[in-house]
């Protein structure tokens, strides 16, 4: 029986990054042993073009191609004279820079239920000049809340009347319906859409029935000829 020399991956170079495999590292660290520059550009320019291959989902990625160019710097332990694009190379402080704390939007709603966006167009009613174009849109808003609380308590009745009040403190007095204003434009559009026609389909019935006692009164004519 012959020895069979075996090197296990724990035995092998730690792989820096593994979702490119071991062969990918292989050949970065070959290019860190080319000589001239420009061979040494071009070769790791073939590297990249096939790390993108490897995971090509991620070619619709902002910036995927310098994130590759990054990656590239990484697994040479940033030891290799490149020309990345845009000239900046990479350093292993960039390895520990931390995105910007996204805030956290600080809204004062007293009626969650109705929504941020709520909050928003009373706002810019607020900023429209008064006039009909303003009403209109006041009347929107009013029909959209309505239409919010059905959908955060559809256990209970909502008035009309509740909705004014709330949308009178939501816009701190500042923005009022206008009396007799119905605040069911939304929900009544919605049911519209859903349910079909009725004289459509009365029309095509009609229209089908015409065309079949047509054929028929033709049939007779037919036999009584014979």
């Amino acid at each position: 029986m012959s020895d069979h020399n075996m090197q296990y991956n724990s035995e092998k170079e730690h792989l820096i990054i593994p979702e490119y495999g071991r062969n990918v590292q292989m050949l970065i660290e070959h290019a860190k042993s080319i000589d001239e520059k420009q061979h040494r550009q071009a070769f790791i320019e073939r590297v990249i073009n096939l790390m993108m291959q490897m995971n090509p989902q991620n070619r619709n990625i902002e910036d995927h191609k310098v994130r590759m160019w990054q990656h590239v710097y990484r697994i040479a332990k940033y030891d290799i004279d490149l020309d990345p694009p845009g000239g900046i190379e990479p350093s292993p402080d960039d390895e520990f820079k931390k995105p910007e704390k996204v805030a956290y939007p600080q809204s004062k709603a007293r009626y969650r239920h109705y929504g941020n966006n709520v909050q928003v167009l009373v706002k810019k009613a607020i900023e429209m000049e008064e006039g009909p174009m303003r009403d209109g849109f006041v009347s929107v808003i009013g029909s959209y809340m309505k239409l919010a609380y059905r959908t955060w308590n559809k256990d209970h009745y909502i008035s009309d009347e509740i909705i004014k009040n709330d949308l009178e403190k939501l816009s701190e007095g500042k923005l009022a319906l206008a009396e007799g204003a119905s605040l069911d434009g939304l929900s009544n559009a919605n049911r519209r859409r859903k349910k079909p026609s009725n004289s459509s389909n009365n029309n095509n019935n009609s229209h089908q029935s015409r065309s079949r006692g047509g054929r028929n009164n033709n049939n007779n004519r037919r036999r009584n000829s014979r």
